[in-house]
């Protein structure tokens, strides 16, 4: 069957992933007319997918200044890291309690489209391929509330790993960070895999903030 998504959907979808990927740069002003002519739609299409955007904490629209591309201030990344350190320590931590031969296979998969995606050095395809790996993890965990709640913070948390992954100049540090997060949840040690899991989003959170 061929869905029908309307189209504020469609340019919600667009511009997010071109803030994310940071072709549309942080603090960036940007005006319903502008894209209404860019995208060929109308201007309330425009608005709406903005408003949308805005519900996610990408975009903002200020009295006389018109709408803006968020930027993360040091307070916004400390914020995230913390409520995703905890998030996905939990993950971690239910992931190992609960690990099987399927769950093992699965999070290997996911690091290995990471590895794969750092050795060609794209750093937009190598955020998202984090992001998706970490994802997994929360997926696996069979935790419906902790999902939906993850999903909440899921646009900012993209846009913060895009930040964030080009502070490493080498990209194997990248693929060993998530190994040693893969191989304490797959060794099935719960509290070795919520440990490394919290600790990876610590160190990287405090970097970023001090960036």
């Amino acid at each position: 069957k061929i869905e029908k998504v309307p189209a504020e959907l469609k340019a919600a979808e667009a511009l997010r992933q071109a803030i994310i990927d940071g072709l549309i740069a942080p603090g960036s002003r940007i005006t319903e007319g502008d894209l209404s002519e860019q995208m060929h739609l109308s201007r309330a299409t425009i608005r709406s997918a903005l408003q949308t955007l805005a519900g996610e904490g990408l975009t903002s629209l200020k009295r006389y200044a018109g709408w803006s591309v968020v930027q993360l201030s040091a307070n916004d990344v400390w914020e995230l890291y913390t409520v995703r350190s905890t998030m996905e320590r939990l993950a971690a931590r239910l992931v190992a309690g609960s690990i099987d031969r399927g769950k093992s296979a699965t999070i290997g998969k996911a690091l290995s489209v990471l590895e794969r995606q750092c050795l060609a050095r794209d750093w937009a395809k190598i955020a998202d391929a984090d992001f998706q790996f970490h994802k997994q993890i929360i997926a696996l965990a069979g935790n419906g509330r902790l999902s939906g709640q993850y999903a909440l913070f899921e646009p900012q948390m993209r846009m913060y790993i895009r930040a964030l992954d080009p502070l490493f100049t080498d990209p194997a540090t990248i693929i060993r960070q998530h190994e040693i997060i893969a191989n304490a949840i797959c060794s099935g040690d719960i509290a070795k895999a919520g440990d490394v899991a919290e600790d990876h989003n610590l160190v990287d959170g405090e970097m970023l903030a001090r960036h």
